[in-house]
Order: structure tokens, then C-alpha cells, then sequence
């Protein structure tokens, strides 16, 4: 069975601060926002069938909502029980919210029918190891589209120091295992400062 314990900051965070923003250990709402922000630039999420992996309060569902992104159906996966519960409190259309930790077991994903797959903040406190398998099964159960985002290890010298519970990726092992996977890849890099933050997009066509 995998270990869950890139859930540990998660959980104590939630002690902390119960469902609120901080729960998400996004650095603030702006910064969340802005890559949502790309993350809709990048990828059409109208007229599409949306997973969002490590959806915690819902956050890109509301965003989606409040920018009129007419998205077919929106299902929210997380693995804290608490914010899902939170989650489906705010009572959101055309959005449903389910507990599981997909990592431990991805069937969730592969039955949710997506025809694109959002990851946006979920691999920061996981091991490269962990991201890359998150990653194959979320690949395997986009219909059409991949984009996920993670802390870039080729931002510049100015860039935040990460401590845990986040750490920075490999970029190029990243990029390389997208593109060994489909040839339809695109990287962005540009949109914090620094290159704080990196976006990969995959699409199957």
C-alpha cells in the first residue's frame, strides 16, 4: 500500500485552520488564482468534462464559476475528508466532490470519465517517485488533456527558498516524461516571478 504521508502537512494544517484558505498551503489566494489562471489559458475547459486531483475546498471549481467558464461537469477528488465535506457545503452546480486518496489507489480517477485532468498545487509535498505515479494514472484517465503545475527547480537564484512540506521538482525530468507520452506538450514558466512555478499541458490530439 503507498504511504500517505505527504498528507501529513495537510492534515495538520487543517488542526490549524479547519477548512479555511490556509488548510489549501497555497502561499496566498493570488498566487492560487493565477495559476488557475494559466492553467484556463492554456487548456479549453468549456464544453469539457473537468477532474480536479487534490481539489481540497473546491477553489478551481469556484474560479471556473466566478470567470463563466462554462464547463460541462466538474468532479473534485481529495484525500482529507474535511475539505471535501466543506467542498460540496458551498453547494456549487454541476460540480461533485468525492474523499480518496488516488495515489493509494487511482480507480476514482480512471472511473470519473474526465476529459481533461487538472493537478494544481497536489504534488508539492510528494516525492518525485510519488508525483510521476499520480502522474501515469492521471494521464491514463485524461480522455483528452493533462495539465498539472509544481515548484520548477530551474527558477532563478531569487526565486523562494522551499522548505518542507513543499519541494521543487526536476523540470527537465518532468518535460522528458510528458514528451515521452505525446509529442502535444507545452511547458510555461513565465507567470510568477522568477520561475517560481512551472505549468506542463499534455494533450492526446
Amino acid at each position: 500500500m503507498q504511504t500517505d504521508d505527504y498528507l501529513d502537512a495537510y492534515r495538520r494544517s487543517h488542526d490549524r485552520h479547519g477548512s479555511d484558505f490556509e488548510v489549501t498551503l497555497w502561499a496566498s489566494p493570488q498566487t492560487q488564482r493565477r495559476r488557475f489562471e494559466v492553467m484556463a489559458r492554456m487548456t479549453r475547459l468549456a464544453d469539457r468534462r473537468v477532474l480536479d486531483v487534490g481539489c481540497s475546498r473546491g477553489d478551481m471549481a469556484t474560479f471556473m464559476l466566478e470567470r463563466g467558464i462554462d464547463f460541462e461537469h466538474y468532479i473534485g477528488i481529495d484525500a482529507l475528508a474535511e475539505v471535501i465535506e466543506y467542498a460540496r457545503g458551498r453547494d456549487l452546480p454541476r460540480c461533485e466532490f468525492h474523499c480518496a486518496d488516488v495515489l493509494d489507489d487511482p480507480r476514482p480517477m480512471m472511473h470519473a470519465g474526465a476529459e481533461v485532468v487538472c493537478i494544481s498545487g497536489t504534488l508539492n509535498t510528494m516525492s518525485q517517485d510519488q508525483a510521476l505515479a499520480l502522474l501515469e494514472q492521471a494521464w491514463a484517465a485524461a480522455g483528452r488533456t493533462l495539465i498539472f503545475n509544481f515548484l520548477s527547480d530551474r527558477c532563478g537564484p531569487e526565486a523562494p527558498p522551499q522548505t518542507y512540506p513543499a519541494r521543487r521538482f526536476d523540470t527537465m525530468a518532468m518535460l522528458d516524461w510528458a514528451l515521452m507520452q505525446t509529442p502535444i506538450t507545452a511547458l510555461r514558466q513565465d507567470y510568477l516571478p522568477h520561475g517560481h512555478d512551472a505549468t506542463i499541458l499534455m494533450r492526446r490530439w
